[in-house]
This record gives structure tokens, sequence and C-alpha cells, in this order.
């Protein structure tokens, strides 16, 4: 049974359930970070905590743990699921709010973590390889698409009331998008 991290909780995943109004349910508003763990050690931890910090000044989510509880909170978890080569997967959130663009005045992020185990690639992978391709980053190019990942919209919304507007008109190629 995989143990998780929700919110102050050490809990089994099943159990795990966050607000339906909780921000990156309804906008995509929040971040993640992503750490190996080799024989129970995160991989090169200070430069993906310092990658999380990074992303959370950003997108202006308070950071909710410094560094050395964000450690012991790595410790725990990964003891909780065995130790061993895993993945730490972490996602925070703004956290719950009412559904507006603007960012509330006083968020409580949310916080999740879990550990999957890495599952080595079968040799037959590792011997051929894998075929790729490249590709132009369009990833926040695609505004005609209408996702539930808002992020770029909650960002641009609130520099224009930064700026004491009340809504951001967004142009591309001279046109109104």
């Amino acid at each position: 049974m995989s143990i998780v991290y929700l919110n102050g909780d050490f809990l089994p995943l099943e159990e795990a359930c966050i607000p339906v109004l909780d921000r990156g349910f309804i906008f995509g508003d929040g971040v993640y970070e992503v750490i190996p763990v080799f024989g129970g050690r995160p991989f090169r931890c200070a430069e993906h905590l310092q990658r999380l910090a990074n992303s959370l000044a950003a997108v202006r989510i308070p950071r909710p743990f410094e560094d050395a509880a964000w450690i012991a909170l790595f410790e725990r978890l990964i003891a909780e699921n065995g130790d061993g080569d895993l993945s730490l997967y972490l996602q925070i959130t703004r956290g719950p709010a009412a559904r507006d663009h603007a960012l509330p005045a006083n968020p409580t992020p949310t916080v999740f973590a879990m550990c999957t185990p890495l599952r080595p690639l079968p040799e037959a992978v590792r011997a051929a390889g894998i075929a790729a391709i490249t590709h132009d980053d369009i990833r926040w190019a695609r505004c005609h698409i209408k996702a539930t990942s808002l992020l770029p919209n909650v960002l641009l919304r609130q520099e224009a009331l930064d700026a004491g507007a009340i809504e951001a008109i967004l142009i591309r190629d001279g046109l109104a998008t």
C-alpha cells in the first residue's frame, strides 16, 4: 500500500482527497517537482528544492516549507514506502478558493507528495534504444484549446490587477485573442 503526504497527514493513497475548488483542480494553478530516489536517498535534492522554490516564486504561491522541513517530509515518505529506488513526486497548488482568476489574498497551499517505485527499462529496450522526435515547444501556445490548465490566464489576470486594471486583453500578431 502506497503512503502519501497530503496537507500535514501521511495516509494511504486511496484515502487522499482534495476539495473540488482547489485551484490546482480548477485552473492547473500549481507546480510540481519530481526527484529520483536511489537507495533511499533523494538525488540532487538541493537542486530540486531550488527549482521548486523558483517555480513557486514565479507563480506567486507561498513557499509551504523551508528546505529542512521538506527533507524531513521526504525522509519519512521514503521510509513509509520502502526506501530503495523511487520517484518522489510533489505537487503544490495555491489551494482551495472561490473560482476567480484573480489570486486569493492569503492562500493556504495544498501540498501533496507521493513515492512510486522506479522500474528499470527492460534490457532489450536499453540495448536497442528508443525512437524520439524533436518538436517546437508549443505547450503554452495552444490557447484555442479550452483546457483546464489555466495557469497562464491566472498569471496574466493577476498582472492586470497588479497594474490597477480589471482585465488583461491578450494580443498575438496584432490581434486580440
